[in-house]
């Protein structure tokens, strides 16, 4: 079996006047520290001074020496970290003699992670709201990352599918163990037990995709005929200029993006080409991207020329709870708003910024109604939403499968078997000792 090998890496470095610091973990951990430093590692989780030196004895730098033996350590293997100053020569002089000292090798990507993974440290979800917390850029993000590192979701997964477990053990048990004595009503007891689990994961299915939103951003898509003023609102929402402005009707063709901070939540405004019969072929290209981003946005924002209030073009590609802003109202003071019982309408200027405060309120508002924070942690990656909904269905098959009259407990099983694997791969875990640890454990069978 092939040794493995030590990994390091420059995990933070902060610029000619902070500090870098190089991680390492391995096996080769404790003799790569005493090699650097020509002294004996110091005592765990204690910092130390020590000289780092080139292999002719020449130091490099000197800085802080820290040694986490395993398994307690991020990656559960012996794991070091070296703070030293971050200047440019000091980061390439570190890594050369890192990289001549035996059994050691450069990081792959997320290779700390995956270790700390495949050490029993983090599950799946744990490693995924890690990645999360480092990209978070608001903060609500920053707070739904770092309770899914903490656990919430493996909690919640691990005892849906300790439930799972427990009731497939049960079957099994009657399916290969016909002479023990087993429970009374194992049948009704293990269809009431797939019901509400089932229940409780349809629940939690049904979020609409809060923490999806949340991490991946809110999408809000402005849409109107050419020359409404949709640019000019993207501008103007933005506080710069980001879209061209022109009175050349057809300016914008394609989707041009900018992102926001909205009471925590990260929001992306779409400005996108105007709604318009045309026989361009890169203009009609751009209006039907434009209906494509309008379909799978969030919210849309329907803008309409308060000189003409024809709005048209613009209602058809607008749903429940989305909103009509009448521009150039500064054009127009006593044109009034179209009214509509399911779109929010307001009077808007981009030009004089009339009414832009109060939109962007609105704009928050709607985020926070519509994603903000809930007590139960939400799913966060549509990849744990594909897990769950296999596992739904599994379950969904399993009261059939367990009538009074003719249950059939192979199939029953089966549909169990499918629905843990399902949660199984959400966290990463998938192991058939946890089944036959509770069948020999709750049936003493052989006594």
């Amino acid at each position: 079996m092939t040794r493995r090998r030590t990994i390091f890496a420059l995990s933070t470095a902060k610029g000619r006047a902070g500090v870098c610091v190089f991680r390492l973990s391995g096996p080769g951990t404790r003799a790569a520290i005493e090699a650097l430093t020509a002294r004996a590692a110091p005592p765990p989780r204690h910092a130390a001074l020590r000289d780092v030196r080139l292999a002719d004895g020449t130091s490099i730098d000197r800085g802080l020496v820290l040694w986490f033996p395993a398994p307690a350590s991020f990656t559960g293997e012996d794991v070091a970290e070296i703070h030293l100053h971050g200047g440019p020569a000091v980061i390439i002089a570190m890594t050369r003699r890192l990289a001549e000292l035996e059994d050691l090798r450069p990081a792959d990507a997320g290779e700390f992670t995956r270790r700390a993974f495949a050490n029993g440290k983090l599950d799946l979800t744990e490693a995924e709201g890690l990645a999360d917390l480092i990209g978070a850029e608001t903060e609500q993000q920053r707070r739904l990352a770092l309770r899914q590192l903490a656990g919430e979701l493996k909690e919640q997964y691990e005892h849906w599918r300790t439930d799972l477990i427990r009731a497939l053990a049960h079957l099994e048990a009657a399916i290969d163990f016909v002479d023990e004595d087993l429970p009374p009503g194992l049948a009704a007891e293990v269809r009431t037990r797939a019901t509400t689990l089932a229940s409780a994961i349809e629940h939690h299915l049904a979020d609409q995709r809060r923490g999806e939103i949340v991490r991946d951003g809110f999408t809000v898509v402005i849409l109107g005929a050419p020359n409404v003023g949709k640019s000019s609102l993207l501008n103007a929402l933005a506080r710069r200029d980001v879209a061209i402005v022109s009175a050349i009707p057809g300016t914008t063709r394609d989707a041009i993006e900018v992102d926001l901070d909205l009471g925590g939540y990260a929001v992306t405004l779409i400005d996108t080409a105007g709604l318009r019969e045309t026989t361009d072929e890169i203009e009609s290209e751009g209006i039907r991207r434009a209906r494509a981003k309008a379909e799978h946005a969030d919210l849309r924002l329907g803008v309409v020329d308060a000189k003409s209030v024809d709005d048209s073009r613009v209602s058809p590609e607008l749903s429940e709870g989305d909103a009509i802003l009448l521009n150039k109202s500064d054009l127009a003071p006593n044109q009034t708003v179209p009214a509509s019982a399911s779109h929010h309408a307001m009077r808007i200027s981009a030009k004089t910024g009339e009414g832009i405060d109060a939109l962007l309120e609105w704009l928050e508002a709607q985020v926070i109604a519509r994603v903000g924070a809930t007590e139960s942690m939400p799913m966060t990656r549509a990849r744990h939403r594909e897990a769950l909904e296999d596992a739904l269905h599994a379950l969904d098959r399993v009261p059939a499968s367990l009538t009074d009259s003719a249950p059939s407990l192979d199939l029953a099983a089966e549909d169990l078997r499918i629905a843990s694997r399902a949660l199984g791969r959400i966290t990463g875990r998938i192991d058939v000792e946890d089944l036959l640890d509770v069948i020999f454990r709750e049936f003493c069978i052989g006594k």
